[in-house]
């Protein structure tokens, strides 16, 4: 089983695959009988601001009881001599404050959040920055090697055959609905919250599918190109091919994502020499069994 990729940002982005994935609230669920009902508890939601606020009014409530009820004179307990006070006035006080409060540490999460978000998506196609796309594949490399698990999968970069000519022809409005059709297209074979989809520059893009032996790999992304073929692009009301050429890298030992992409870059050069609308593959390290 591969691990969570666990990542980063999200507010949805869509075809990041991830985060959609989004992938990271800390959600709380309760069962009554057959229905469900989910609580999100991440710093975003309203329902911890809720639940911090009344804590917090319980936490004030009970401070101005032991204030109250203390004698710092003979150091004895006794209730004082208007304890009601002791919970109307927190009552009164600590809701508004605490609201205020958690409000805006909420709006300050969400800001950070879609900056995170901004950064970190490419505005054309919603999947990953190539840094973003980059930074994520190395913590999950980095984090396999430090808890010492079997380190397998593999990293695909495909790009789009004669996209050139696809501008020249439609114009670059068109070209950029191609890939956008493209990144659908691509995400809707691969296992959502696993795997990764970055756009590498212009038409260029990575794939990251952690877990996978090279024959499963090599199926995914057979179905990617398949996918892509199939794609119905039609910018001027008939219908023009697109293709992808894929070249990939299978990977069973610690690796870093410059040394994986490396060995991808090359395959993806010889599918390109090779004819297009292809796949090419190479194992990095020794051979799965």
């Amino acid at each position: 089983m591969p691990l969570s990729l666990g990542f980063v940002p999200t507010v949805q982005s869509g075809a990041s695959g991830l985060p959609t994935r989004d992938k990271f609230p800390l959600t709380g669920r309760f069962y009554f009988g057959i229905m469900k009902l989910s609580i999100d508890l991440s710093a975003q939601g309203w329902p911890r601001v809720v639940i911090l606020t009344v804590l917090g009014t319980i936490c004030c409530i009970a401070f101005a009881f032991a204030f109250d009820s203390y004698s710092f004179e003979d150091g004895a307990w006794r209730w004082g001599s208007n304890p009601i006070n002791n919970l109307i006035i927190p009552l009164l006080l600590a809701p508004p404050f605490f609201l205020y409060l958690l409000g805006k540490l909420r709006q300050l999460a969400i800001a950070n959040a879609k900056l995170l978000a901004v950064a970190t998506t490419d505005g054309l196609t919603s999947c990953l920055t190539r840094t973003a796309f980059a930074t994520l594949v190395d913590a999950y490399l980095e984090r396999v090697s430090e808890q010492q698990l079997a380190a397998s999968g593999a990293l695909l970069v495909m790009d789009v055959d004669h996209f050139k000519s696809v501008n020249d022809r439609f114009g670059h409005d068109a070209g950029d609905e191609a890939l956008k059709l493209i990144v659908s297209s691509v995400t809707s074979t691969l296992r959502q919250d696993v795997d990764l989809v970055g756009r590498m520059g212009g038409e260029e893009f990575g794939v990251f599918l952690p877990g996978l032996s090279p024959q499963r790999m090599l199926a995914v992304a057979e179905r990617i190109r398949t996918a892509v073929k199939e794609a119905h692009f039609c910018p001027t009301g008939t219908r023009c091919d697109l293709s992808v050429s894929i070249g990939a890298v299978a990977f069973d030992r610690t690796a870093s994502f410059s040394e994986l992409f490396k060995v991808a870059d090359s395959r993806l050069y010889h599918a390109k020499r090779n004819g297009r609308d292809r796949v090419e593959f190479e194992q990095y390290g020794p051979a799965v069994h």
